[in-house]
């Protein structure tokens, strides 16, 4: 088997890091993709402030993208697939009814803190909720980290993790996968477009990915 440039093993698990912040497991043909904030934009429009609504689509067309290069049979969205309450205009929930019924993949949503208290207000869709972490063979997906668990790995979003890198003359931040070795936790990168990041340390039992043009750079010393 050909080894590919963006596939690492962790735990003794294979798992591949994907150029728009998404995560494919081979073994179990699911895609993860975490904080995707749809309605961001209109929440920011109900306030007054002028914000294109064109990154709804793309994040979705980038999604599709995704869906139809992995082949994946599972969708998990780790938490916060919604932003506010504002953010449930009808332009914004009819195109993620578009999507889930276009694409026909088998969606569960990891209630995350943006979602708390949207779920109850969201109509019929064809996606499965989950309110609390779930196992998924021998990982545990969450939105926010599991502090104990007894899992491979747990495998979560919420904090948008992004390396600052620096140079001379310039500074990036970059959003990366972030790997926590002595609490098997694998952190995903925020997938929507219109999101902040939390610039993270590489300390000791730590070490960060950032994929770029299929290839998963490694930052720190303990991957």
């Amino acid at each position: 088997m050909a080894v590919l440039a963006n596939e690492i093993s962790l735990f003794g698990h294979r798992l591949r890091l994907l150029d728009d912040r998404a995560l494919y497991l081979p073994d179990v043909e699911a895609l993860l993709v975490s904080d995707v904030h749809l309605g961001k934009a209109e929440t920011f429009q109900s306030l007054g402030i002028p914000v294109s609504s064109a990154v709804n689509t793309e994040n979705l067309d980038r999604l599709r993208s995704l869906l139809t290069q992995t082949r994946a049979n599972q969708l998990f969205i780790l938490g916060d697939l919604f932003h506010s309450r504002r953010s449930l205009v009808p332009e914004v929930l009819i195109s993620w009814d578009n999507f889930l019924k276009e694409t026909g993949v088998e969606t569960s949503l990891i209630v995350g803190n943006h979602d708390r208290r949207l779920v109850s207000s969201l109509p019929p869709l064809t996606m499965d909720y989950q309110t609390d972490a779930a196992r998924l063979g021998p990982f545990l997906l969450s939105h926010e980290p599991e502090i104990k668990h007894d899992a491979a790995l747990n495998i979560c979003g919420h904090i948008h993790p992004v390396m600052r890198l620096r140079s001379r003359t310039d500074s990036l931040r970059l959003p990366c996968f972030f790997i926590e070795h002595d609490q098997k936790r694998l952190t995903l990168p925020s997938f929507g477009e219109f999101t902040g990041g939390y610039e993270v340390e590489l300390v000791s039992n730590t070490c960060a990915y950032v994929v770029c043009e299929g290839e998963a750079i490694v930052f720190g010393g303990q991957c």
